[in-house]
């Protein structure tokens, strides 16, 4: 084995980044920098249906995102490449000739129908229902005969019949024992020439010289098969770790219908790469049994395979919201804002050259945002009354703070008020407001309400002095003018408030 760890991620493009193999990607990268060791991408990509150039970039995209840097792997190279499985070809060819030569193959002939006709034979006399092992008398002789007659054929592997349990210590799980005897003269090679599974990933970790394989326990049963290919072959047998799968909320595996699954869908709904690699390093690893925040740098840190728990995880939406809305609360108001601003032009809200003429009162904007989103996605609903020309009233947001005879008389002064105000700043807004509430002998909620559905047009909105602020005095006066209008028309409150008004 190499001196220092290596270890690799090896997805099937045969879709997205999955949040499971996220996980799994995120383990081994932070196993590999926490010891100074080598993590390689490699990419199975033997489905050939399924397996496209699309989805390969698109895992090699959210790696990327999530900061997972590879040292070989595609785009990157190295000295055990190439690094897809259908550029292995030759590898595969080379290894099934050494267990050849060792007579620890041999071809078998039997046709699918036969196999599966000595299967339920088995399983009704209540045996196992593995492979019987006809082909591996046959002579050889017999045998290269048949083959040059063309006859089609598979290459299995010749177990030892002597072969005791099958006994290896898991990283994760302790040791763990399966029967030799339960382990059949599994196949190697398939009658068009192509690896099975086990066969090639061995034959790619023994030549990568893999000494970690940390992987799901779904590839648990796996494990016996391909440590009898490595003792076949001769090679040294790595250290296998395999982590529980992670559940959903009810309990079973995680899968599309508790919703998303993917990382770039993750990324689209707007979490921080940061936080997603926070949470998903907390599906079965804990930093000190209490942080729930903390960084790549004090992950690669502290990481260790002895932490990762046996116990299955639940994905906990809820929890990963937490998650993000800390790390989008702790951003600076610049880095925010940089963040915010690609959500606010797909909206269709604002430009970048607008962001260069005035960041400072997007930096002013920032922080309020922040402190009330839990994804970027969040974001335009929040802050659009404060982009648009025109905006919409809810009509419930009208009926609850703009209807009651208190609440329209206490608008009217606040418009006469706000446009007589010389400075226009948060403090002067709050102190004039409530000093408009006090002269009025009324609730300052009844002010405030009344003036915050005017002007954003909802109950529910960013703080309402610093969002007149933003809005400008104009633009408030004018917002309250258009409000009042169509609360004095014959018009019935709840209609014209889904209207547009004026700015």
């Amino acid at each position: 084995m190499p001196p220092s760890p290596r270890v690799r991620f090896a997805p099937s493009p045969t879709g997205h980044l999955h949040i499971g193999g996220a996980r799994t990607a995120i383990y081994n990268w932070a196993f590999a920098r926490h010891q100074g060791g080598t993590f390689v991408l490699r990419i199975e990509d033997t489905d050939p249906e399924r397996s496209t150039r699309e989805n390969t970039d698109a895992i090699i995209r959210a790696m990327e995102w999530l900061g997972l840097d590879f040292d070989e792997g595609p785009g990157v190279g190295g000295p055990y490449g190439p690094y897809f499985q259908t550029q292995r070809t030759q590898t595969y060819v080379e290894a099934l000739d050494r267990l050849k030569r060792a007579g620890a193959a041999y071809p078998c002939f039997c046709t699918p129908e036969v196999l599966e006709a000595k299967r339920t034979t088995a399983r009704e006399r209540g045996g196992f229902a593995g492979y019987d092992r006809t082909c591996r008398t046959l002579d050889p002789d017999e045998a290269h005969q048949r083959i040059a007659r063309g006859e089609p054929h598979v290459w299995r592997l010749k177990v030892p019949l002597d072969r005791g349990d099958i006994v290896f210590n898991d990283a994760v799980r302790g040791e763990v024992v399966f029967q030799s005897s339960q382990v059949d003269d599994l196949v190697l090679v398939r009658t068009d020439s192509t690896p099975t599974y086990n066969f090639a990933v061995t034959i790619d970790d023994a030549t990568m010289r893999i000494s970690h394989v940390i992987r799901g326990d779904d590839h648990l049963s796996n494990t016996p098969k391909q440590i009898l290919i490595y003792e076949a072959l001769g090679e040294p047998i790595p250290t296998f770790a395999h982590l529980s799968m992670i559940w959903g909320p009810d309990g079973k595996r995680l899968s599309k219908r508790h919703g998303a699954t993917s990382v770039e869908a993750y990324r689209e709904q707007g979490y921080l790469p940061e936080a997603l690699v926070n949470y998903l390093a907390l599906l079965g690893w804990s930093l000190d049994g209490e942080t729930t925040i903390f960084s790549r740098e004090v992950l690669k840190e502290h990481f260790s395979l002895e932490r990762v728990s046996r116990n299955p995880a639940i994905f906990d939406v809820e929890k990963l919201d937490w998650i993000n809305g800390t790390y989008l609360r702790e951003m600076s108001p610049s880095d925010f804002a940089q963040h915010m601003m690609p959500w606010l032009q797909d909206a269709g809200l604002t430009t970048i050259d607008d962001y260069a003429t005035r960041p400072d009162w997007y930096h002013t904007l920032a922080p309020r945002v922040a402190e009330r989103v839990k994804r970027l996605c969040d974001a335009p609903a929040l802050v659009e009354f404060l982009f648009r020309d025109t905006i919409e009233l809810e009509p419930s947001s009208v009926s609850k703070a703009l209807l009651s005879g208190d609440a329209r008389s206490a608008l009217r002064a606040a418009q006469a008020a706000l446009t007589s105000l010389e400075v226009w700043r948060s403090q002067e807004i709050e102190t004039c407001l409530r000093g408009l509430a006090e002269r009025l002998a009324v609730k300052p909620k009844i002010v405030f309400q009344a003036v915050r559905v005017a002007v954003t047009g909802s109950v529910v909105s960013l703080p309402l002095f610093e969002s007149l602020e933003l809005l400008g005095q104009d633009r408030t006066a004018e917002r309250i003018r258009a409000a009042l209008e169509a609360l004095d028309s014959d018009r019935n409150p709840a209609d014209a408030a889904s209207e547009p008004y004026a700015r």
